[in-house]
């Protein structure tokens, strides 16, 4: 997710006007959310404290339930129209249904859970897979670029939508 979306706990910075910004393309603007949350799974790893690894897989399943939304919704049906590539969306789809169902699963429990690191731990796994084949040469992001789809276009509408889940999950985490 953007620096926008969340900074640390005791600051909130706003959110750069859209005229303040040069609008990313939608592969670049889903690349940068890929960046966040591996960030945060990897300070998962190395947090021993409960209160910590309780923010850190919040952040993170926050992230990726807006993440996920975001192509389901914009990018995704986008794809499938210019390229036709039922296997690789299909592929897509599944694992993210395998990732809601395990962030569900974070989201009722916490640290004192015996499962909650194997659940974040999997999670990370599903994830770290899910990242590597769209990021991939013959991944879709590639099959996108090289699909003529206008991914800047497609970027400002995901920002957008981005930026209303948002606000519809936490309003002061935009102000």
């Amino acid at each position: 997710m953007t620096q926008s979306m969340h900074t640390s706990s005791n600051t909130r910075k706003p959110a750069p006007r859209k005229s303040e910004t040069k609008a990313r393309d939608a592969v670049a603007l889903l690349k940068a959310d890929h960046r966040e949350v591996s960030g945060w799974f990897e300070e998962y790893e190395k947090a021993r404290v409960a209160h910590r690894k309780a923010d850190l897989a919040a952040r993170i399943c926050k992230a990726l339930a807006v993440h996920t939304t975001i192509e389901e919704e914009v990018f995704y049906p986008a794809f499938l129209a210019a390229t036709q590539d039922k296997d690789m969306h299909h592929e897509a789809e599944v694992e993210h249904a395998g990732a809601k169902r395990l962030i569900a699963e974070i989201e009722a429990s916490d640290p004192s859970d015996e499962y909650f690191d194997a659940k974040v731990k999997v999670l990370s796994e599903l994830i770290e897979h899910h990242v590597k084949e769209e990021e991939q040469p013959d991944g879709m992001f590639a099959e996108a670029r090289d699909s003529g789809m206008d991914l800047v276009a497609l970027g400002e509408e995901m920002e957008t939508r981005k930026a209303e889940l948002i606000d519809a999950a936490d309003p002061k985490a935009r102000s």
